[in-house]
């Protein structure tokens, strides 16, 4: 049932006890004959009939203006208010046409011809919808209308002039003169309304006081915010000034409010302003951290607009301003990916995610969800990660595709169970150990589930043809100096071998297929050879079916036929950086310690990270997986390395404080298994481009199958009963590479 928000008139949103309230609640409910508030809507949206049911749920034929019930009362009443209009502009005309004076004749064809003419514009302005629009709300689409309705009016008045000679029309003058003044009248009307409802609008908020507010980029999306402040009185917003880097913009005005230059002349301290709007949804970071810098050495606070992939339909409201984000000074290009590849990829399959209630897992659920598959498989062992993704897919409308199960790959029938019954075509694995100093005091924890648990489910996938299976790696992997680095090189191993094996037992199968067909050839042959030379021209084979033989009657050599190829598990990796946002990142430790008041802990100076955005490096990995043809290690491009000392300085700057100053800064020295800087690739791995700019290849060659499994055994048979520096040293001998730091538990 339709309820009004409280503080808010039924029909309109407005108090019917205000000064002008009784006026726009009368002329504004005509538009609930025929819209949703916008002048442009459907009859009778919000309104129900006896039974309660939505007269939208009913054919159009029982809608205004064709049956149904309809309130003839504000018709004619509004039908009275549009004949005024008419007649006193059609009066007007006269008078200005006789300069004041109308002859008694000319007064005589006015009454005439407005026995026609105003029945005639009444039904063009219905026409044009003119009687189903609210009249508080008007914008050039209703002036357009309004336009052709009186232009439409005032042609048929030239056809009758010219038709009856002008016994039946008023003058030609006069037409025009009156489609100009039907016109303007019925526009000013409608403005008239519209500024008494804005007006209105603010009512309530008196006693608040304005913010002054400075507009940083003087573009439409700029221009639109300064439109809503000045028709939003309650939001208490004031635009006073734009700034804007293009020069051809300055000393001019755009709604009244000046274009006064750069953002950098707000340092100087001129301008006093409340908070400053960056609104530049297409500026790279590298510009959003300077004017940000800017706002900050002026002490204004600062927001700003979403980017425009994330702005609606284009088009942004002061809603949608949010506090300015480290996302926003990273700058990260928007990628682009082959939507129709991933398409095919995962619609109409089934699809398993491992660590679904993770940062990635579950922006990978969120992005295949999108994509349509047949079944969605979520898999997490703790069932507090799981459950908000599942509400959240489920908000979206996807409950009849998503599975979400609670269990752990190292349950072998558990697991088992679910591969039957489901039998996934994709997987993504993405459930890992993944913080680097705790891993470093128990790195068995991080070889079981990292290594083991990739090992236990990529042999199901192997064994349940799975199509593809894409394990999420790390650049930590490369030359690691840190036990989860290591284990996840060593699931990247594994993976690797294990396709180089099965493509090798594949290509022995159809060797041995291959053999057995040409013997079969030979055979047939030799027996053919003891044939009578010319006995026969033709023979048949046992179908009846003639067979053409050669001159001495042999049958030719059958061609070896070669069986169709295995169906093999594409197996790969993606390796990327750090993620703005996930559970284990910099950025949110950072926030927690600037609201305690500092301070903010970086371990070294020169430390450096790579950072994407978890919807940018999945979309990545999502677009890998459709490029990978089995046993390659793809690396996202991740950009340019990110000192985290300026990480932790813009961050501070963000809050409205001062680094050093406000929020001191402190270096605690690296942690046990961190470097200063993560690397691109092995030594030993071969680069190359894809199809994607985005995205690079690895190739390498892979360790015997058996040399790994037997290392992998040998590991875990005696991890259990080792201590942390003890099992670094054996995954060492696996991976040459690492570097363990050798510590106490």
């Amino acid at each position: 049932m339709f309820r009004p928000r409280p503080g808010h008139s039924k029909r309109i949103g407005v108090s019917v006890h205000s000064k002008y309230g009784i006026w726009l609640n009368l002329f504004g409910t005509f538009g609930n004959m025929g819209n949703n508030g916008n002048g442009s809507g459907s009859p009778f949206v919000a309104m129900k009939d006896s039974n309660s049911r939505p007269f939208g749920d009913v054919t159009s034929l029982n809608r205004f203006p064709f049956g149904g019930r309809v309130d003839y009362a504000k018709v004619l009443l509004l039908g009275a208010a549009y004949s005024g209009i008419i007649i006193a502009a059609h009066w007007l005309a006269y008078l200005i046409r006789f300069e004041f004076h109308p002859p008694i004749e000319q007064q005589m064809l006015l009454c005439r011809t407005l026995q026609w003419s105003l029945p005639l514009e009444l039904a063009f302005l219905f026409a044009f919808g003119q009687f189903r629009s609210l009249l508080s709300y008007f914008s050039l689409p209703d002036a357009r209308r309004v336009v052709f309705a009186c232009a439409a009016t005032s042609l048929v008045g030239t056809v009758i002039w010219y038709a009856t000679g002008g016994a039946h029309a008023p003058p030609r003058s006069i037409i025009i003169l009156s489609f100009l003044l039907d016109t303007a009248g019925l526009i000013n009307v409608r403005v008239l309304f519209r500024t008494l409802r804005e007006r209105q609008r603010g009512r309530g908020e008196n006693g608040k006081t304005s913010h002054r507010i400075v507009i940083v980029g003087a573009g439409d999306v700029g221009a639109n915010l300064v439109k809503e402040m000045k028709l939003r009185r309650d939001l208490c917003m004031t635009p006073v000034a734009f700034f804007d880097d293009d020069s051809g913009k300055w000393n001019t005005q755009i709604h009244g409010v000046p274009v006064l230059g750069r953002p950098e002349l707000l340092t100087e301290g001129k301008i006093r302003a409340d908070k400053a709007i960056i609104a530049m949804p297409s500026a790279s970071g590298r510009r959003v951290r300077e004017v940000v810098q800017a706002l900050n050495e002026a002490r204004i606070r600062v927001e700003i607009v979403p980017s425009m992939e994330q702005m609606v339909n284009g088009v942004v409201k002061v809603s949608q301003i949010r506090p300015v984000e480290i996302e926003d000074l990273l700058g990260r290009e928007p990628v682009c990916l082959e939507t129709e590849r991933i398409s095919e990829l995962v619609r109409d399959k089934v699809v398993m995610v491992t660590g679904a209630g993770g940062s990635i897992g579950s922006e990978l659920c969120r992005q295949i969800a999108g994509y349509h598959p047949r079944r969605l498989v979520l898999v997490e062992r703790c069932e507090v990660q799981i459950f908000p993704i599942e509400q959240e897919l489920l908000a979206l409308g996807c409950g009849a595709q998503i599975v979400p199960l609670v269990a752990d790959i190292f349950d072998d029938e558990r697991m088992l169970a679910v591969f039957q019954r489901f039998r996934p075509q994709v997987v993504f694995h993405a459930a890992a150990h993944k913080h680097v100093p705790m891993m470093e005091h128990q790195p068995y924890e991080a070889f079981r589930n990292n290594t083991i648990g990739t090992k236990k489910l990529a042999k199901l996938a192997a064994q349940f043809a799975v199509e593809r299976f894409v394990l999420i790696s790390t650049d930590k992997a490369i030359n690691p100096t840190n036990v989860m680095g290591a284990t996840k090189r060593l699931a990247e191993l594994y993976i690797q071998a294990l396709q180089r094996d099965l493509r090798r037992k594949a290509q022995g199968a159809e060797s041995k297929a291959e053999n057995r067909e040409i013997r079969k050839a030979r055979t047939a042959e030799d027996k053919s050879g003891n044939l009578e030379v010319g006995k026969a021209e033709t023979t048949q084979n046992a179908d009846g079916v003639g067979l053409a033989t050669d001159a001495r009657g042999h049958l030719p050599a059958a061609e070896p036929t070669v069986s169709a190829e295995p169906k093999l598990t594409r197996f790969m990796a993606v390796r990327f950086g750090n993620v703005l946002g996930s559970s284990g990142s910099v950025i949110p430790t950072f926030k927690k310690q600037i609201a305690a008041g500092g301070p903010v802990t970086v371990t070294h100076p020169e430390v450096t990270r790579y950072f994407m955005t978890i919807p940018e490096a999945v979309g990545l990995v999502l677009q890998s997986a459709t490029l990978g043809q089995g046993g390659e290690i793809f690396v996202l491009d991740m950009g340019k390395r990110v000192k985290i000392i300026d990480l932790a300085r813009q961050l501070i700057e963000l809050s409205g404080l001062r680094p050093e100053i406000d929020i001191e800064i402190e270096f605690t020295g690296l942690r046990p298994g961190e470097k200063l800087f993560e690397e691109i690739n092995h030594n030993t791995e071969n680069m190359g481009p894809t199809e994607h700019p985005k995205i690079m290849r690895f190739v390498g060659e892979p360790l015997p199958l058996e040399t790994i499994r037997h290392g992998l055994l040998a590991i875990h048979e005696k991890a259990a009963s080792m201590d942390a520096n003890q099992v670094k040293l054996e995954i060492q001998k696996l991976v040459p590479e690492y570097q363990p730091f050798l510590t106490s538990v």
